[in-house]
C-alpha cells in the first residue's frame, strides 16, 4: 500500500506593480493548485516588483517555520523593475539548477524561443523550498503541472523536495 501524501504548508507571493487581489490570476491559480493538491495555504501577499519588499516577505516565510514552500509568481524576465532573482537568490543555501533548465525545457514546447527570457529559479533556505516562476498565468501552470506536483508530492518517486521540508522525516539541508 502507497504511503499517503504529506500536505505542506505554502506561502504564495505575487510580485506586481499593477496586480491586485481581484486581478491576480497567476497568484490565484498557484493557490487552486496547491490546494486541489491537498496543500495547505499558508497565506497569499501580493507586492511590488521592488528587490527589497520583496527580499522582506520572502525571508519573512524562510524564517518561520511554519512555511514549508514559498512560490513566487512574476519579475522573473528581463523589463526594467524584474528583480525577483536579485531578490531571491542571495536568500538561498543552495540553489535547485535544474528548476530553471526544466522549466525553459517544458515552457519551450508552448512559447518557443521566449522561454530563454525567463530568470525563473528554485532554491532551498533553512529547511524551505523557493520557486520563483513568471508572471503570467501559463506559466504557473507549466511549473506547477509539469515540475512542481510532482515534486511536492511526499509520494513521488524515486526523490522530491516534499521530503527534505518535512521535519519528521529528518533530511533537512
Amino acid at each position: 500500500m502507497s504511503d499517503p501524501m504529506i500536505p505542506l504548508s505554502v506561502a504564495v507571493l505575487t510580485i506586481s506593480d499593477t496586480r491586485n487581489e481581484q486581478t491576480d490570476r497567476s497568484g490565484q491559480a498557484l493557490v487552486e493548485r496547491l490546494t486541489s493538491a491537498g496543500h495547505r495555504l499558508h497565506e497569499k501577499r501580493i507586492v511590488p516588483d521592488d528587490v527589497y519588499r520583496i527580499r522582506a516577505v520572502v525571508a519573512g516565510w524562510i524564517a518561520d517555520d511554519a512555511v514549508q514552500v514559498i512560490l513566487t509568481t512574476g519579475g522573473t524576465g528581463f523589463t526594467g523593475r524584474d528583480s525577483t532573482p536579485e531578490a531571491v537568490s542571495v536568500l538561498l543555501d543552495k540553489q535547485i539548477e535544474g528548476f530553471g533548465e526544466l522549466f525553459r525545457h517544458l515552457s519551450w514546447q508552448e512559447i518557443g524561443s521566449s522561454t530563454v527570457q525567463s530568470r525563473c529559479l528554485g532554491g532551498l533556505a533553512n529547511a524551505t523550498v523557493v520557486f520563483c516562476l513568471p508572471g503570467s498565468t501559463g506559466a504557473c501552470r507549466t511549473g506547477w503541472d509539469g515540475i512542481l506536483a510532482e515534486q511536492l508530492d511526499s509520494r513521488h518517486k524515486p526523490c522530491n523536495f516534499a521530503n527534505l521540508v518535512i521535519p519528521e522525516r529528518g533530511q533537512h539541508v
